[in-house]
């Protein structure tokens, strides 16, 4: 199942991201891919947001893994682009996607082999000229997510 979605600044990505933060679950696993600079952190403090965490969400680029424990959920943060020659075994990664958090994970195809075979799929791309104008592509994998990704489309577009 898939969904496309466009915001066109960075409030409305944030209220985007906010909606689906207000509707994950323990485990939920959430894959984000796109070019440097095209969202992906911002996404994740929208989301974060939606759970109810309220630190401030930064880039995990130079240190793999930031949680957030202060919400709904615990977040887990996971930036794994310094993992492409390496990839992420015997990183302990399950521990997060079976945890009692929600893990969302950037840059995702560096550690392919070890992701769950369920999750929600975010690619996000810059459209046109606009500096702000995003175009998310979202796949569900799993019964799990396609009726998460339902009641968020659901939401998102009433």
């Amino acid at each position: 199942m898939t969904y496309v979605f466009e915001t066109i600044q960075e409030a409305e990505t944030l209220a985007f991201a906010k909606l689906l933060g207000e509707r994950v679950q323990p485990g939920d696993v959430i894959l984000l891919e796109g070019d440097l600079g095209s969202g992906k952190t911002t996404f994740t403090k929208g989301l974060a947001k939606g759970m109810g965490i309220d630190q401030i969400i930064k880039s995990p680029t130079y240190t793999l893994i930031r949680e957030y424990t202060k919400g709904r959920l615990p977040l887990y943060h996971l930036d794994v682009y310094r993992l492409e020659e390496a990839g992420g075994e015997g990183l302990g990664l399950e521990e997060y996607f079976y945890g009692k958090g929600v893990s969302v994970v950037e840059w995702s195809k560096f550690i392919s082999e070890d992701l769950p075979t369920t999750y929600l799929l975010i690619e996000i791309n810059k459209v046109g000229e606009e500096m702000e104008k995003r175009r998310f592509t979202v796949q569900a994998l799993g019964e799990r997510y396609e009726k998460l990704l339902l009641d968020w489309k659901d939401v998102n577009e009433n």
